[in-house]
């Protein structure tokens, strides 16, 4: 394995943890309604569990208020009963055509639950990332020992995914800071 290669595959790797962390805080609730509150929700229909995306048209017409629109409305009773069964804290609304569901106002307690979850989330992204850093260092020693990379190479790419590990958790704090402002404020 090239410097190079070490070095793009731990950045990708990296990448992902961020962009798993940007998923993860969308599913976190702030007083107001967001489409992203239904992301990781699963549906049992057609015999296997299907993200709710790929089944309804989820929108937040309104600042309190979630609308999931079925593509099949004979789906719409599962739909219901996966909202009953997770832990989101909703009463879905059926009239038939679309389930509303109502976000109310998060209480004090509840948003410190949600902060204390946004700083959870944060520390589970930086631990992968150091696992990352930990395999490509693992992977640059290797290739020093192979011969594939001088010393110095090995010493310069370690330097390299330093930095980019400073960067990366650097991201998940600023999105984890973000995350809880915004739960604290609304």
């Amino acid at each position: 394995m090239t410097g190079d290669d070490i070095l793009l595959d731990v950045e990708d790797r990296m990448d992902k943890a961020i962009r798993k962390l940007k998923a993860d805080l969308a599913g976190i609730r702030t007083g107001r309604a967001n489409p992203g509150l239904v992301d990781s929700l699963r549906v049992e229909v057609y015999g296997s569990p299907t993200p709710i995306k790929q089944i309804a048209a989820v929108a937040a017409p309104e600042p309190n208020q979630i609308v999931i629109r079925p593509y099949d409305p004979g789906t719409l009773k599962d739909i219901e009963k996966a909202i009953q069964v997770s832990d989101l804290g909703f009463n879905p609304q059926n009239d038939g055509r679309v389930i509303r569901l109502n976000v109310p106002p998060l209480s004090t307690e509840m948003r410190r639950k949600m902060v204390a979850r946004v700083k959870e989330l944060a520390e589970e992204t930086k631990v992968a990332l150091r696992n990352i850093r930990r395999d490509g260092n693992r992977d640059a020693d290797q290739a020093e020992k192979s011969k594939e990379l001088s010393e110095d190479d090995c010493a310069s790419i370690k330097d390299q995914i330093q930095d980019l590990i400073k960067q990366y958790e650097a991201q998940a704090n600023d999105l984890a800071k973000a995350r809880e402002q915004e739960v604290m404020e609304s």
